[in-house]
Formats: C-alpha cells, structure tokens, sequence
C-alpha cells in the first residue's frame, strides 16, 4: 500500500501549520526556566519577529489564515520586496527569541536541546510547506512569479528592496488576520512573566 504523496504531505502539514507549530511553544512554555538576563534578551527579538510578520500581514492580509494556499494577487511590495517569506521569518525570529527568553535558567545542555527542538520543528514545517505555497504561486502567477523568485530570496533578506514591488500596506487587516498568533503571543509572555516571577 502507498503511503501519502509529497502534495499531500505538504497539503496536510499546510493546513495544520498552526497546531504543529504550537509544540515547540507549548515544550518551552513547560520546560523553560527563564533568568532575568534570557528575558531581557530574548524579548524584544520576539517582539521584533511580531512586528515583521504585522507589517507582512499588512501586505497579504486575511488569506495567511486560510487552510489552503491561496493567493488573490502577487504581492511583491514592502516586506515581500526583500524577502520572499517575511511572515516565516518573522515567527522564525520571535521563536527564537521565545526560545531564549525561557531557556535562561535551563543546563546549558538542556537550553541547548530545547532551543535545537523548538527552532528545528519550525524549520522542519517551513521546509515542508514553502514547496508547497510556492509550487501553487508558480501555477497561478506562472512568469510574473519566476521573475519575482529571480530578484527577491526565501529566506535570507535583501538589504535593499527590490525594485518594482506590487501591493499597498492596509494596517486595518491586521487585527483580524493576526487574532491567533496576537493571542498566542500574549500567552507566551503571562507564561514567561509567570516562570520568571516564580522561578
């Protein structure tokens, strides 16, 4: 008997993005042990990685939230003008910050591990889905997406923007598309705030 396709693989770990990546903050949020040094450190670099996937939002909108790709136009302006996942890269950077935020007063091994873990199932569900979002960008945008992924990276940010961006930033979706993850940031933080007061 077959096992899943790669389409559905990615198609399975796409529309579970959202639960998948809850286990390294709920690993954190049980087994960290935050100082006052790691949360100093770590905080405002979660705090960084939220503001980048806000001013991200800003540009895609609601359709980040839906459990298939979708995509109504390509947009190719503000954020995405650097880089070609900004809302990854911003929940990359507020992970990490997470992730040393409570690892403070964990064994250096065991900070280890725990940071190893939570950063390597986020890439590990990143390098899933990308293919997947980008395979469907490809079909539906054809030429205009592969002239975007020849000017603008993945992952690594360009410096400058480049040029000839398409899209307009409305901070009015914001509050909608970004409910979850501003609710599950706020968890994070009375969590930290609670493990730091009572460590």
């Amino acid at each position: 008997m077959n096992g899943p396709s790669n389409d559905e693989l990615r198609s399975f770990v796409f529309k579970n993005r959202g639960a998948l990546l809850s286990l390294p903050a709920l690993l954190l949020a049980v087994a960290g042990k935050p100082s006052a040094f790691s949360v100093a450190l770590g905080l405002p670099m979660a705090l960084a990685g939220e503001l980048v996937r806000c001013w991200a939002v800003g540009y895609s909108g609601v359709t980040t939230r839906d459990d298939t790709v979708t995509a109504p136009q390509l947009v190719s302006a503000g954020p995405y003008a650097h880089v070609r996942n900004p809302l990854y890269l911003g929940n990359f950077i507020t992970a990490a910050g997470f992730a040393l935020a409570f690892t403070g007063g964990n064994r250096a091994g065991d900070r280890l591990a725990l940071i190893a873990a939570s950063l390597g199932t986020m890439a590990a569900v990143y390098a899933t889905i990308i293919p997947h979002e980008e395979a469907y960008l490809h079909e539906r945008f054809g030429p205009a997406f592969e002239r975007y992924c020849e000017r603008v990276p993945p992952l690594v940010p360009l410096p400058q923007p480049a040029p000839g961006g398409a899209g307009q930033w409305d901070p009015s979706v914001i509050v909608d598309a970004e409910s979850k993850t501003l609710a599950t940031f706020g968890a994070m933080l009375g969590v930290l705030a609670l493990k730091a007061l009572f460590a």
